[in-house]
């Protein structure tokens, strides 16, 4: 698998099989994604891997707290623009259109959130945590090491989902961690073999044509 395949087949996978993924994978993972580009090399980030009895531990964490607070440091922007709240809005109408979940059940619509602090079924969930004194540097280059642990795992056949969700469970995460008095948790990502018949599995979200986000100057001679 190169690169570009290991991009195109990357989604948020949001069915899970319960299959263990041992300790041995996930180091492995992490092994080739500690590579990831870091502005003065400074590896801002640090990661909890759960699994087993620990991992529903902050299952029942997350129940007991919902809904929970995202403190300073919200998931989105308040009252989100266009074009990204179009963007938004139409993949989780794709989303829930696929679950068969019709946008007046509400509740069914919520009882799938949830599922966000299950970790979508998945055998393990990982943290990444970071110290909040770092700047927005610092969280881009989270994000890219982020990006290097779901790369790695698709290339072994592992699926992920990036659960921002468990950014409203800071505060008793910091707390059933442990972790430092500046640390703290951006989100979670699910970790493990995709459910590959669940309906839900097959979104793939639309994405913008590169002349819609990019300009190109100073270049000469045909597009090629």
């Amino acid at each position: 698998m190169n690169v570009g395949e290991a991009l195109r087949r990357r989604i948020s996978v949001r069915a899970f099989k319960s299959d263990p993924l041992p300790e041995s994978v996930v180091r492995d993972i992490l092994e080739v994604a500690r590579f990831a580009p870091s502005g003065g090399n400074l590896q801002p980030w640090k990661v909890v891997a759960v699994a087993g009895g620990e991992r529903r531990s902050v299952t029942a964490l997350a129940r007991a707290n919902l809904p929970g607070d995202a403190g300073d440091r919200p998931v989105y922007p308040a009252n989100l623009w266009e074009p990204y709240r179009t963007r938004r809005f139409k993949l989780g109408e794709d989303m829930y259109a696929l679950l068969g979940i019709p946008r007046e059940n509400r509740p069914a619509r919520l009882m799938h959130l949830v599922q966000n602090f299950d970790f979508f079924g998945a055998p393990v969930g990982l943290f990444f945590v970071i110290e909040r004194r770092m700047g927005h540097g610092q969280w881009a280059h989270l994000g890219m090491f982020m990006q290097s642990v779901a790369l790695a795992a698709i290339e072994r056949g592992i699926s992920s989902c990036m659960l921002e969700a468990w950014a409203l469970m800071r505060a008793p995460l910091h707390k059933h961690f442990g972790l430092a008095e500046d640390e703290m948790v951006y989100c979670g990502m699910a970790l493990g073999y995709a459910d590959e018949s669940a309906a839900v599995n097959t979104l793939r979200s639309d994405r913008a044509e590169v002349d819609e986000f990019a300009e190109f100057r100073g270049f000469s001679g045909d597009r090629g």
